[in-house]
């Protein structure tokens, strides 16, 4: 029995990989895929010449100063780059992965593929987890995509030295060498990578249901806003760990000194969990509808 089972695990697996791979170049073969990619293009350019030919780097340099520290070790690309994360993380991420996320399952029964898919052997269990699987895929590549533009544009107009960190409101204050700080700026887009993933179920999720593409996005952004817009609120200050934002800010935890191992940890399980339980809602919902009829 044991033999047996060996051999159907890896044909199970090789039609599954077939099965990704056709999901993929479907996925990357259409043009709005690639809005992203050319947006963080042109906002990072943008920010990076505000950066240089303003008073935001001076501002930077009498940050360190005031604190002791030699500003020409550390107005460097690295600290440039995750200074021009930082606003399209909060604003265009989330919009790009939302709106691929939104367009998994949507756009095809909204084009009437889906139909012609399931009249296939195939189980939808098994062709939600190929799509799903793609998305997250997706993500990382946003994400990869965003992080390493950041740093060859930020090298360009200033030099490569030490990292310096500061992000208020979180307690983030730190200074690294070259080394280090690369490794924590590769280190932190993996929980940005799992972030962007989180966005993407949830766009997935809402595109199981019986909705237009344009309308699962929405509704995805939607939830992102009003966890962002609660989070602002005072009054919810003490329910904040169960806002889907507050474990986002993960990453930014990746730069403390020292690092926050247990905020960073459960963060990262509720990310994840949350991630499964998009999926697995998605896949009820799509269960119950009627796409063949």
């Amino acid at each position: 029995m044991l033999v047996f089972c060996v051999p159907l695990t890896h044909l199970c697996a090789r039609v599954f990989y077939h099965h990704l791979r056709n999901e993929l170049w479907k996925l990357f073969g259409k043009k709005r895929t690639y809005i992203g990619f050319g947006a963080f293009v042109v906002v990072q350019n943008a920010i990076l010449l505000l950066i240089r030919f303003t008073h935001v780097h001076n501002d930077i340099a009498r940050l360190l100063e005031g604190n002791g520290y030699l500003a020409d070790e550390y107005v460097s690309a690295l600290t440039v780059a995750v200074l021009m994360l930082m606003p399209q993380i909060i604003l265009l991420m989330p919009l790009y992965a939302a709106l691929v996320g939104g367009d998994l399952v949507a756009k095809e029964a909204e084009d009437g593929t889906l139909r012609m898919i399931l009249s296939r052997p195939i189980s939808r269990a098994r062709l939600l987890f190929a799509k799903w699987s793609s998305g997250v895929i997706f993500s990382i590549v946003l994400v990869g995509v965003l992080g390493a533009t950041a740093v060859c544009f930020a090298r360009v107009w200033f030099p490569w030295r030490g990292m310096f960190v500061s992000l208020p409101g979180t307690g983030v204050f730190s200074l690294h060498t070259v080394g280090e700080g690369l490794r924590l700026y590769a280190a932190s887009h993996i929980f940005l990578a799992v972030n962007a993933s989180v966005i993407t179920s949830l766009a997935f999720m809402f595109g199981c249901f019986n909705m237009k593409p344009a309308a699962a996005t929405i509704l995805a952004l939607s939830f992102m806003f009003v966890n962002l817009v609660l989070e602002a609120m005072p009054f919810f200050e003490r329910f904040h760990e169960w806002l889907i934002v507050y474990h986002f800010r993960a990453w930014l935890l990746v730069y403390a000194q020292p690092m926050p191992w247990d905020r960073i940890s459960g963060s990262l399980c509720i990310l994840l969990a949350f991630n499964v339980t998009a999926f697995l809602i998605g896949v009820a919902a799509f269960q119950a509808r009627d796409i063949k009829s």
